[in-house]
């Protein structure tokens, strides 16, 4: 049985990807793999990410658009830029601290 890894990034973080030109809050995190067959076999093979690893829910954005993305944690890195994310779910769900990160908004009922 493999051992399960710790998360690297923690919700409320803003990460970019390593490759593609996107970034985003995480807000979600699953430990592996979690997502349809169909998705993943959607990957390039030749940049299909290992399924053992934690994946991560994004309020993301890029340069024209935003989007709900879901990322190998072998793709993300921090990002560092300090600017906010303009995805409108993200004012819905979290804060921003005055250094630049997120954190959640007290969930209230009523």
């Amino acid at each position: 049985m493999s051992q399960m890894r710790q998360a690297k990034f923690k919700i409320g973080q803003v990460v970019k990807h390593r490759l593609y030109p996107f970034r985003g809050v995480v807000f979600d995190i699953d430990p592996v793999f979690n997502n349809t067959d169909e998705w993943y076999d959607a990957i390039p093979a030749e940049v299909r990410p290992h399924k053992d690893q934690p994946f991560y829910h994004l309020f993301a954005e890029n340069a024209e658009t935003e989007y709900v993305a879901y990322v190998s944690e072998q793709n993300l890195l921090p990002d560092e830029s300090g600017e906010p994310v303009r995805h409108p779910q993200v004012k819905e769900t979290f804060e921003r601290a005055r250094d630049g990160s997120y954190r959640q908004r007290d969930l209230r009922l009523n």
